[in-house]
C-alpha cells in the first residue's frame, strides 16, 4: 500500500458543492414561489410522511436553519469523500434513508425537516470509524471531529432544558443520525492501513536471520553476541635493508 492512501481529486469538493447548491436551490425556489415544500417533510408514522425520508434533508424552515447546516454539511462530506472514498456514496445514501426512516419511527407528531440528521450521520461515522481502523491519520480526524463538533452531543437528548435546546429542534432526527452513523461505521469495512515503513525491520520482506544486528540475539530474544572471528596473523618476513652506494668522481681542477 502507498505511504499516503488518501488522494485529493476534484470530486472531494465537487460533490459537496453540488449537494449544497441543490439544497440552496430548493430553498430559494420554495421561498420565491411559495411552494410550501415543507409539507413533504417527515411526518412520523403516517404513510404520506414516508416521502420525507427522502426529501427532508433538502428542506429547511428558514434562512438561519439552512445557513447553520450548510457549512458543517460541506466540510464533513468533503472529509468523508477524501478519507473514505469507496464508502462515501453508500454512507450518504443510506445515511439519508436510514436516519430518515428511524426519525419517522420515533419522531414526535410534527414535521421534521433539515439536513441536520445527515450531519449527525457524518459526525458519528467519521468519529467512530477512525478509532475502529486504528490508523493514526483517521484517529487524528476523529479527535478533530470531537474538538469541532463535540458540543453537538447535547442536541440528541429529548429534554431540551438540559442543553438549552429550543423546542422546535428535532432531537429525534439528531439521535437517529447518530445511531445510523455508528451502525455504518461498524458495517462498512476499510483497508488495513499501515504506517509508512521507515526502517528495514518494518519492510514486509524483512528476514531477521539475515540481519546482522538480529544475529546477536538468540531464539528467546536474549542478547548473545556472536564471537568475533579469529584473525590469523602471518609472521612478518625479516626485513633486510638494502644499501646502494653511488660513487661520484671528483671533478678535476682546471
Amino acid at each position: 500500500m502507498k505511504d499516503n492512501p488518501f488522494q485529493f481529486s476534484p470530486s472531494v469538493w465537487i460533490v459537496p458543492a453540488f449537494l449544497i447548491a441543490t439544497i440552496w436551490g430548493i430553498f430559494i425556489l420554495d421561498q420565491a414561489c411559495y411552494l410550501h415544500l415543507l409539507d413533504f417533510g417527515i411526518k412520523p408514522r403516517t404513510l404520506f410522511g414516508l416521502i420525507g425520508v427522502f426529501c427532508s434533508p433538502f428542506l429547511h424552515a428558514d434562512f438561519n436553519h439552512i445557513a447553520n447546516n450548510s457549512l458543517p454539511l460541506f466540510t464533513l462530506s468533503m472529509a468523508l469523500i477524501y478519507f473514505y472514498r469507496e464508502q462515501s456514496l453508500k454512507v450518504l445514501l443510506f445515511g439519508i434513508v436510514c436516519s430518515g426512516f428511524l426519525t419517522w419511527c420515533i419522531g414526535r407528531d410534527s414535521i421534521h425537516v433539515g439536513a441536520s440528521g445527515l450531519i449527525y450521520v457524518l459526525v458519528s461515522f467519521l468519529f467512530f470509524k477512525g478509532f475502529i481502523t486504528k490508523y493514526y491519520r483517521l484517529m487524528a480526524l476523529s479527535f478533530t471531529i470531537v474538538l469541532i463538533y463535540g458540543g453537538m452531543i447535547w442536541y440528541v437528548f429529548p429534554q431540551p432544558e438540559i442543553a438549552n435546546v429550543p423546542q422546535n429542534i428535532s432531537w429525534e432526527g439528531h439521535l437517529s443520525g447518530l445511531i445510523v452513523g455508528v451502525f455504518l461505521a461498524l458495517y462498512y469495512k476499510t483497508p488495513q492501513y499501515k504506517k509508512p515503513a521507515f526502517y528495514d525491520w518494518q519492510q514486509p520482506n524483512f528476514d531477521p536471520k539475515e540481519d546482522e544486528f538480529m544475529q546477536h540475539f538468540d531464539e528467546n530474544g536474549n542478547f548473545a553476541p556472536k564471537p568475533k572471528p579469529e584473525i590469523l596473523e602471518e609472521p612478518l618476513e625479516q626485513f633486510q635493508p638494502q644499501i646502494i652506494y653511488h660513487f661520484k668522481k671528483e671533478s678535476e681542477p682546471s
